[in-house]
């Protein structure tokens, strides 16, 4: 009689994994086209220009110090509540969680492990690009600054570029760069444009950042999100070899031994007796040796059949080697 197989949870939890994809079949990634290489190319020159009119005390530097004495937060008090909330949108731990999160259900549902893949990747770039240049130029914030008219570079701080301002543009920008339609991948550029805009105001309203902070900080995430098809083929890679070691591990679950198989293991081997150690095994398998007592007699025992005759102690009968012993009487038979 065959029975049914009760699936566990495991079970149905691959089942589930390894059903049809339901990613369009027309959906193709971003390519590095001309037009994205001629954006790249005027994003970077944007950022440079940013960076050397810093270094250079110029116009934007004024423009700073002007922002920083306006004090917007003072300007428009009622607006701080809202904005202390909405630069939350900026701040890469609570970002990158509901982001990832999304994304992972769609990693699920559709069968692929690109958008995780390309959510680590690019907050993985972010962290190598920002940060570097960051700790390299260490400029000084507006509430930190010590000479009036100044850049502040090259001193303790790590506020340029901005990167409340270069989060919001690449972890929200992500979600437009994986977007299922062209429809879909439009509104949310527009969207993720307007979030990033927004929060790179909010910090300049707060006076954590300045002008030119926030927009070196805009210029970085764009990069990050034109350059990202370059890395579609290593994605490509990393998903094949992370499903294929999937698979190993599933069957090697499906696989394993059942639960109360009959099937016989492999029999020991005797392992070799070591020398000395025969009679400590003799005396662990004997349940009276495991007493110890002296009183016990170690020989041999002797059947009763065996032992020679023995004259008893108090006989008075010496010992004679032909004494026969007496037979007992025959009773003649009579007839019946």
């Amino acid at each position: 009689m065959r029975t049914k197989r009760c699936l566990t949870r495991l079970d149905r939890l691959f089942a589930r994994l390894d059903r049809e994809p339901e990613r369009p079949a027309n959906l193709e990634p971003p390519r590095m086209s001309r037009h994205r290489i001629v954006l790249l190319g005027s994003t970077l020159v944007f950022y440079a220009l940013i960076v050397i009119a810093v270094i250079n005390t110029s116009w934007l530097v004024r423009l700073d110090w002007q922002l920083m004495f306006f004090r917007p937060y003072q300007q428009w008090p009622e607006l701080h509540a809202f904005i202390d909330y909405y630069v939350v949108l900026g701040q890469r731990g609570p970002t990158a969680v509901m982001v990832a999160a999304w994304l992972g259900w769609r990693s699920w549902r559709q069968h692929t492990l690109r958008p995780l893949l390309m959510l680590g990747t690019s907050l993985l770039l972010l962290n190598l690009t920002v940060g570097a240049a960051k700790l390299s130029m260490g400029r000084l914030g507006p509430h930190y600054a010590t000479t009036i008219g100044s850049n502040e570079m090259w001193l303790t701080g790590d506020i340029f570029p901005s990167g409340h301002t270069a989060n919001a543009v690449v972890t929200w920008g992500i979600l437009a760069y994986l977007a299922s339609t062209p429809s879909a991948r439009r509104y949310l550029s527009a969207l993720s444009a307007v979030v990033a805009l927004g929060v790179g105001l909010a910090t300049v309203y707060l006076g954590t950042h300045w002008l030119s902070d926030v927009m070196l900080g805009w210029a970085a995430g764009v990069l990050i999100l034109l350059a990202l098809p370059w890395f579609e083929p290593l994605i490509t890679r990393a998903e094949a070899w992370l499903l294929a070691a999937r698979d190993r591990i599933l069957d090697r679950y499906r696989r394993g031994p059942a639960a109360g198989s009959s099937e016989p293991g492999p029999s020991p081997v005797p392992q070799p007796v070591p020398a000395g150690g025969e009679l400590a095994a003799r005396e662990t398998s004997n349940p009276h040796a495991a007493r110890g007592g002296t009183h016990l007699n170690q020989r041999t025992h002797v059947v009763r059949s065996e032992r020679t005759t023995v004259t008893p102690a108090g006989s008075r009968r010496a010992p004679h080697p032909d004494h026969v012993g007496r037979a007992a009487p025959v009773r003649p038979l009579t007839g019946g």
